[in-house]
C-alpha cells in the first residue's frame, strides 16, 4: 500500500530589519547622482551613458513590491557599498543560513508537535548555499540534535517545492518517518543594488515544513499531499554566474553577472504560460477542476506574474484571498515566498479543502504541490 505523506507544520523567520521602498530609492538615487557626477566628462563626451534614478513608483508598478527584510540594512542603504555586510563566522560558530535556516525549523517542528527524535532526515533547498561543504542541511540537522541524513538541493526559486517532492518521495519508500525541508534565503547577498531593474527585487527569509506520513499526523495544520509534479526547461534569461571556479578566472572578477541579472521581459513572456499550462494539466490528471482549488500559494516573484497565472488557471479574477500576495512585505524570496504564502494564508481552509502550493523560477523550474486540509 502506498503511503500517504503529510505536511504538517510550517516555520517562518523573518529578519528584523526591514527596508521601505522609500529608503531603498533614497539610498539607490544618492549613488546615481555621484556615480553621474564622478563619470561628467565621459557622459558629457558619449562615451558613457548616464544612469537614471528610480522611483516609488517605478518599483510598485514593475512589481507589486513595497518593501523587503534584510539580514543586514546598514550595507544595503550605503552609497559607497550597497551591499550586504555579513562577516564571516568562524568554523566553530554555526552560519548565517543554518542559523536562520534553525529557526524556521524549530517553529515547523513545534506547530507539528514533533521533537528531534521524530525526525529522520533533513533536506536545505535553496537558491544559494553559503558554502560548498559541509552541507547546510547537516549543520542545521546537527544544530537541532537530529539522527539521520542531511543534504542541499538547489532548483533556485523552485527548491523549496522540489525538495517536498524528494522528501515526500522518501517517506512513501520508507527511507524516513519525518524529514524537515528548511529554506533559508540570503537573497540580498546575490542581489545588484546598483541596478535599477532589479534592485528593488529580493529579501532575506527562512522558511521550513516538516513532511511525515498521513496517518501519524496529529497537528490539527495537517495538509495531506495529493500529488506533486516538478517540471525544468533550459533558459539564459535568469542567471547568476558565481561559484567556486571564478576564482580561478581573473577577468571575471567584479562582473555583475556574478550577481542576479535576468530579461524580465522574455521571463514573464515564457514562464507565465508554462506555469499556468502546467497547474492546469497536473489538476486536470487528478480529476480536479480549477475552481476546485480554494487556495493558489504561489511563487512571489511579481505581482503581475502572479495575477496573470492565477486568471489563467482560474478562468476569472481571484477573489480576495484565492491567491494571497505577499510579497509586497517581502519582496521576492526565492525558494520559499509561497511556503510564506502557505504559512500565513491556510488557517481559514476547512477540511476537504483543496489548494496548491506553486513554485517557479530560474532554470526554467517549476513545480506543483496539490494539497488537501486534513480533519
Amino acid at each position: 500500500m502506498t503511503t500517504s505523506v503529510a505536511i504538517t507544520g510550517t516555520g517562518l523567520y523573518t529578519p528584523p530589519n526591514a527596508i521601505s521602498n522609500e529608503e531603498l530609492v533614497a539610498a539607490f538615487n544618492s549613488f546615481v547622482r555621484r556615480h553621474n557626477e564622478a563619470h561628467s566628462a565621459e557622459i558629457a563626451a558619449g562615451s558613457m551613458p548616464a544612469l537614471t534614478e528610480s522611483s516609488v513608483e517605478f518599483i510598485v508598478k514593475a512589481s507589486g513590491i513595497k518593501s523587503r527584510y534584510v539580514i543586514d540594512k546598514a550595507g544595503v542603504l550605503d552609497p559607497d557599498t550597497m551591499t550586504p555586510r555579513i562577516p564571516e563566522r568562524p568554523n566553530d560558530e554555526i552560519s548565517v543560513l543554518a542559523e536562520i535556516g534553525v529557526a524556521a525549523a524549530k517553529q515547523a517542528m513545534a506547530q507539528a508537535g514533533r521533537g528531534p527524535a521524530d525526525i529522520d532526515g533533513v533536506i536545505c533547498a535553496a537558491s544559494n548555499m553559503q558554502r560548498a561543504y559541509p552541507a547546510m542541511a547537516i549543520e542545521i540537522q546537527f544544530a537541532l540534535g537530529i539522527e539521520g541524513y542531511g543534504f542541499d538541493m538547489n532548483v533556485a526559486c523552485s527548491s523549496a517545492t522540489f525538495g517536498i517532492q524528494a522528501a515526500a518521495d522518501m517517506i512513501r519508500a520508507g527511507h524516513a518517518r519525518a524529514i524537515l525541508v528548511v529554506n533559508p534565503e540570503i537573497c540580498s547577498g546575490h542581489l545588484n543594488f546598483r541596478d535599477r531593474d532589479s534592485h528593488f527585487i529580493f529579501g532575506d527569509v527562512a522558511t521550513a515544513v516538516l513532511l511525515e506520513a498521513s496517518d501519524k499526523a496529529t497537528s490539527p495544520h495537517a495538509f495531506e499531499i495529493v500529488d506533486t509534479r516538478l517540471k525544468t526547461q533550459f533558459s539564459n534569461n535568469i542567471r547568476n554566474n558565481f561559484g567556486f571556479l571564478n576564482r580561478c578566472a581573473p577577468e571575471g572578477v567584479g562582473k555583475t553577472d556574478k550577481l542576479f541579472v535576468q530579461e524580465g521581459r522574455k521571463v514573464f513572456k515564457e514562464v507565465v504560460p508554462m506555469v499556468s499550462d502546467m497547474i492546469l494539466a497536473h489538476a486536470a490528471e487528478r480529476g480536479i477542476e480549477p475552481g476546485a482549488l480554494k487556495r493558489l500559494w504561489l511563487h512571489q516573484a511579481n505581482i503581475n506574474m502572479n495575477d496573470f497565472i492565477a486568471r489563467r488557471v482560474l478562468g476569472r479574477d481571484p477573489h480576495p484571498g484565492e491567491s494571497p500576495v505577499i510579497l509586497d512585505e517581502y519582496a521576492n524570496t526565492s525558494s520559499a515566498g509561497s511556503i510564506i504564502a502557505f504559512h500565513k494564508y491556510q488557517d481559514d481552509l476547512k477540511a476537504g479543502d483543496l489548494g496548491l502550493i506553486c513554485s517557479f523560477g530560474a532554470g526554467y523550474s517549476a513545480g506543483t504541490v496539490i494539497v488537501r486540509k486534513m480533519a
